[in-house]
């Protein structure tokens, strides 16, 4: 209820203030298990990327986050659930499959933290497992602008340019046999490469005349 209310402003914002550009939001499935793995930056990653899609989504955040009193409240009122960023949380892959088969959308930042200079990192093999047991369609996205705009330790935004490009989705079958792990890892390293390869395709697609 309060995601439907609130998503109309958080998108008029993000565009006034952030002058957000979007490519590449047809490639989420309008209907159905999607898992959403995105490049992370910055506090306003999620706002932004859920303002980009074109349908309802979940996604993770810090546990911590939680315990604030009000504002752990609004998070999961606009389809937050908490993970713990110590070491391995079943607990939040349980309830990650249990949105992906309850047919929901997932945002997921495979390098389970915030990068500081916004190089990509490596992806945790958790998402990997995440991605092959579900069977859901992966879609890769890249956000750019948010660390400009409020990197971590600052009180408020700044005007930055902010863009979210979504590429098609990546499909992850099940092994046979033994080589789960590996398999796990590869769908992880995959995930990483369709980040990377839309971060270069970024400044070619929206530089380009319309």
């Amino acid at each position: 209820m309060l995601y439907g209310v609130l998503k109309p402003l958080v998108v008029f914002l993000m565009r006034v203030w952030f002058g957000l550009r979007v490519r590449g939001a047809e490639h989420i499935p309008s209907s159905g298990p999607a898992l959403i793995v995105s490049n992370h930056q910055s506090l306003l990653d999620p706002p932004a990327i859920g303002g980009a899609a074109r349908r309802q989504i979940y996604f993770l955040a810090k546990a911590e986050l939680f315990r604030i009193p009000l504002f752990g409240h609004l998070i999961r009122a606009v389809h937050a659930r908490p993970v713990r960023r110590e070491g391995s949380d079943p607990r939040a892959l349980r309830t990650a499959a249990l949105l992906l088969e309850e047919g929901k959308a997932l945002l997921i930042f495979p390098e389970g933290t915030r990068s500081m200079d916004g190089r990509l990192g490596e992806a945790k093999a958790g998402v990997g497992m995440l991605a092959v047991k579900s069977g859901a369609p992966v879609v890769p996205a890249y956000v750019s602008g948010t660390l400009e705009a409020l990197p971590k330790g600052a009180a408020w935004p700044r005007r930055s340019q902010v863009s979210v490009s979504f590429g098609p989705a990546l499909h992850f079958k099940a092994p046979i046999g033994s080589g789960r792990k590996e398999r796990y890892r590869e769908a992880a390293e995959e995930m990483m490469r369709g980040i990377a390869q839309l971060r270069e395709q970024e400044g070619k697609a929206f530089s380009a005349p319309p």
